[in-house]
């Protein structure tokens, strides 16, 4: 009996929702994205190639119509759908509520040719009753949202196909650029900048401990902090009275160094103190709103110091598993059942004082908001508390820190008194000094007990945090206990964190916020940036193409340009301008202006001949006299002074790189040259070399210079190190390989030897690996062949040693440890291995970044298992072609009331007039709309006209 067929993006979510419809429908994940651009030349359909416009998937100069394949993998994921589609007898599409949502849930009609009535699904929360009224109040596909979208990507790949390529010729091959990766990068590069060009500054200040006259036995609580704020009338210089040039921003101030702090700490030891002034004022603090997505990936990396990656794909697997709203949302609002919910929660845990008489609404939006959802909260009509909801690991960390929010923003005003606090003293000379305390009490703390946000600043104090003074007045005589000058040397600006970029992103109108987690990941994956603890370090790389495209192509990486191309996109999505002006104007350019009048096909075409492949890859370092730049090279970054060169340390950050360093860099010998003599081998007379390569260290027989032949050579075993190795340890190692002897009646020799995965022993091409190194030099020829006696098994990671044991992971509860592997160090909890990344090391290693590795690579394991799903290499993708942006969408679309018309099931062609295999298709392909898969053969025919 035919049935209803939902299709939902993902597995997960098929199974939750399946359970919640039952058995009168079916329910199959599409695994995402089913159609997209075709990525390189092989997806490109054969009737296409030798079109000029083919490499970018993109007709430009016909309307911009875009060419869809289908995705590498999906064909028979695609197959499974249209198998499923011919027993149903409604078709609803619940993807996603967004605008990606929406764009999938249009390609999969493309690709489906539905024949049953096709009804838009949509819901923000996966429980039963919401589910239920998805399936009620069905709606129309979207067609500005679609527009939209089908805008953004091929705005995307108009940008990327066209500046990527500059990058390939000027800088390195294999880089990308992208509209919001590239501005993200630059932000980056700018922070680096400024901490390069950051001149640090001294200054010192006098701290007091001080308690009231006559209270000298008194309680320790009675005595108070307080810190030089003013000497003669002038204020004492603090750090923000410093420029990043090291010099005084203000001509008021007095700075102090160490001989006047401490002069003036020993004229003041006999000083008499009073209270000059005391300033009371109450203070009042709002709750925060509910999370919306980027609030939510930075209050994660502060809190819980998750990566936007792990924060998303954590949220993800609560959104599908039912226990909270849609992850991907602009708005902080609240739906009546929510609100409802969330006072509940408060009567029930707080009481009635802390439940505030109205419920309290929050309907800012942040700068070019994008869809009506609901902030993200805690799904259902009951607000499960944590401890109820049956979670654990980073799920249930996640689902408290939302849970906490929701219910503290419908919590009253925490409120208070703060009090600042001077006082002051006259010394032997005659000089009036005055310091300053402040306290901070907390009278009602309102929704801090639910809830404290963190902050990026880790010396900033958390707001729930009192700072109690004890009464004082003004005229009230103060002991000093003690007065202790202090030095300070002034920061440069901090780096941006995975927390505190999202935040500024966002600030600015670019990107959006499901594609923030996204963007962080590529521009790590492209080696532009990466981290060193939580801090997001750009490469030199980074600072290569950055100073290209601002340079060349300005306009691409200006924050105000960015984030206006985001309104339009903003614009087109409500219907208020059209798709095809905007791309024309963007791609083509606009005779307004000579300014603006220069599109991106025209900018690549007039300024890649200017560009200078070897001034865009320089980075002077000292100053532009200095002589000395930092060059971006194929093999890397390297200092050069001259003729002199230098490789940089792959672990040192661009601000680290000082003139001196550089210097000693540059003044350092060669790798090849930094050789130490351990003696002479007694067996050839030749001197034995300890000296370090490419790969390693290792030891030499002998100097390349005196030999007619290549010298022998023989790596370090693992713990061995270059600077305690003796000469014995190293003729051991030049024993390698070691024969051991043959076999009776054999002819094959059994040699020990020490190689890329550990020791084995080998005969002929039979190996078998030693359980330590040590074993080289011990094992005999009766014991490799008991193991040659024994059927070979793979030799496990697990059974060697872990360099570093850090705990246990939170998600899975299993022990994590460092490991050594093959391409080198990695972290496991037994199952999952994540390796090390460019600024991590063992030493420094902390089970917080570990879980973090381990998170990030379940995400991709998962994601490739769920799109590899129906994968299989060598298979040709399905073709097809998108009609013209807001053309006449097909047939499909059109209300669920009837069902679509046959003769508009063939989607438009992108096609040329020329090409001959696309006029012939449609005609052949009509008749097999009128029916099922009878005339296979002509839907094959016709496989690029769809």
């Amino acid at each position: 009996m035919p049935k209803p067929l939902v299709i939902v993006e993902s597995p997960a979510k098929a199974k939750t929702i399946a359970g919640f419809l039952g058995s009168g429908y079916m329910v199959e994940p599409s695994v995402g994205h089913v159609r997209d651009l075709p990525s390189d030349a092989a997806q490109i359909p054969a009737a296409y190639k030798s079109e000029p416009w083919a490499r970018l998937g993109v007709d430009v100069d016909n309307g911009f119509k875009p060419l869809y394949v289908v995705v590498p993998g999906k064909k028979e994921r695609v197959a499974r759908l249209k198998s499923l589609l011919k027993e149903a007898n409604e078709l609803y599409l619940a993807t996603d509520e967004d605008r990606e949502g929406e764009s999938i849930a249009w390609h999969l009609l493309e690709v489906l040719h539905p024949r049953v009535p096709v009804k838009r699904m949509v819901f923000h929360e996966i429980t039963r009753q919401a589910i239920q009224d998805a399936v009620n109040n069905w709606r129309d596909l979207d067609r500005r949202l679609v527009d939209a979208q089908e805008t953004r990507r091929i705005l995307d790949r108009l940008y990327g196909y066209e500046i990527s390529p500059v990058l390939w010729r000027k800088v390195l091959p294999r880089l990308s650029a992208g509209r919001v990766q590239s501005v993200a990068t630059r932000l980056v590069v700018e922070r680096e900048r400024a901490r390069m060009r950051f001149k640090p500054a001294g200054y010192w200040d006098i701290t007091g401990r001080f308690r009231p006259a006559g209270e000298l036995g008194a309680e320790p609580r009675l005595a108070f902090g307080a810190s030089l704020v003013a000497l003669d009338g002038h204020r004492v210089a603090t750090g923000r009275d410093f420029g990043e040039d090291g010099e005084v921003t203000r001509g008021d101030v007095v700075v102090l160094d160490e001989a006047a702090a401490r002069s003036l700490a020993e004229r003041l030891a006999q000083a008499s103190f009073s209270v000059r002034s005391v300033e009371e004022k109450p203070w009042r603090r709002s709750p925060y709103p509910p999370f919306m997505t980027s609030t939510l990936q930075q209050e994660a990396a502060r809190q819980l110091r998750f990566s936007a990656t792990r924060t998303m794909r954590v949220a993800q697997e609560l959104y599908e598993g039912g226990y909270i709203t849609y992850m991907r949302t602009d708005s902080t609002t609240l739906s009546d059942e929510a609100l409802a919910a969330a006072r509940e929660a408060v009567r029930r845990l707080f009481g009635e004082q802390y439940l505030p008489a109205q419920p309290r609404r929050y309907d800012k939006r942040v700068k070019n908001a994008q869809e009506a959802h609901e902030a993200i909260r805690p799904a259902g009509g009951e607000l499960r508390h944590p401890e109820q909801s049956g979670l654990r690991g980073d799920q249930l960390r996640l689902y408290e820190l939302i849970w906490k929010r929701t219910v503290a923003s419908q919590m009253p005003d925490a409120q208070g008194t703060s009090v600042q606090v001077r006082l002051g003293a006259a010394t032997g000379a005659g000089e009036d000094v005055e310091f300053a305390a402040s306290g901070r009490v907390v009278s009602f703390p309102g929704f801090l007990m639910a809830y404290v946000e963190g902050s990026d600043d880790p010396e900033a104090e958390l707001e729930d945090k009192e700072v109690r003074l004890p009464q004082l007045a003004a005229g009230d005589e103060l002991w000093a206990e003690q007065l202790r000058p202090e030095g300070h040397t002034t920061q440069p600006p901090a780096r941006y964190t995975e927390a505190s970029l999202v935040k500024a992103l966002e600030e600015m109108g670019v990107g959006r916020p499901s594609t923030y987690a996204t963007i962080i990941d590529t521009i790590q994956g492209r080696g532009y940036v990466w981290k060193k603890g939580t801090a997001l370090v750009p490469t030199w790389t980074a600072f290569a193409v950055v100073g290209l495209l601002e340079k060349h192509f300005a306009k691409l990486v200006d924050y105000g340009f960015t984030a206006e191309m985001e309104e339009d996109l903003d614009s087109i999505a409500r219907g208020d301008e059209e798709p095809l002006p905007w791309l024309t104007r963007f791609y083509f350019g606009s005779p307004r202006s000579k300014q603006d009048g220069a599109g991106l096909k025209q900018m690549v075409a007039e300024r890649l001949a200017s560009i200078d492949a070897r001034e865009v890859n320089s980075v002077p370092i000292g100053g532009e006299g200095s002589g000395v730049v930092v060059r971006v090279g194929r093999y890397g970054p390297y200092v050069q002074e001259g003729d002199r060169r230098a490789s940089l340390p792959a672990e040192l950050a661009p601000d680290e790189l000082t003139l001196e360093k550089a210097r000693e860099l540059l003044d350092a010998p060669p790798p090849e040259r930094a050789d130490r003599e351990l003696g002479t081998d007694p067996a050839s007379g030749l001197p034995v070399l300890v000296r370090s390569g490419r790969f390693g260290p290792y030891v030499q027989l002998g100097r390349s210079e005196d030999l007619a032949t290549k010298p022998k050579t023989s790596s370090l075993l693992p713990g061995m190190v270059p600077e305690e190795l003796t000469l014995q340890d190293a003729l051991r190692l030049l024993s390698l390989p070691r024969s051991l002897g043959r076999a009776p009646g054999a002819r094959e020799e059994v040699i020990a030897d020490n190689g890329r995965y550990g020791p084995y022993v080998r005969r002929g091409k039979e190996y078998r690996s030693l359980e330590s190194a040590e074993q080289l030099f011990t094992v005999t020829l009766e014991e490799a062949l008991a193991l040659f006696s024994q059927p070979r098994q793979r030799r496990s990671q697990a059974a060697r040693a872990p360099l570093a044991e850090l705990g246990t992971d939170p998600v899975s509860g299993g022990a994590v440890v460092v490991k050594e592997g093959r391409f080198g160090p990695y972290v496991t909890d037994g199952t999952v291995n994540a390796s090390l990344r460019r600024g991590d090391s063992i030493e420094s290693l902390t089970l917080e970044r570990a879980a973090e590795l381990l998170a990030d690579r379940r995400s991709r394991a998962e994601a490739d298992a769920a799109s590899g799903a129906a994968a299989r290499r060598g298979r040709r993708p399905s073709r097809g072609a998108g009609a013209p942006i807001a053309a006449q969408r097909r047939a499909s679309l059109a209300p669920a009331k009837k069902a679509a018309p046959a003769k508009k099931a063939a989607p438009a062609k992108v096609a040329a007039k020329k090409a001959a295999p696309a006029k012939k298709a449609p005609a052949k392909k009509a008749p097999a709309t009128k029916g099922p898969a009878r005339k296979a053969a002509g839907a094959k025919k016709a496989a690029v006209a769809r």
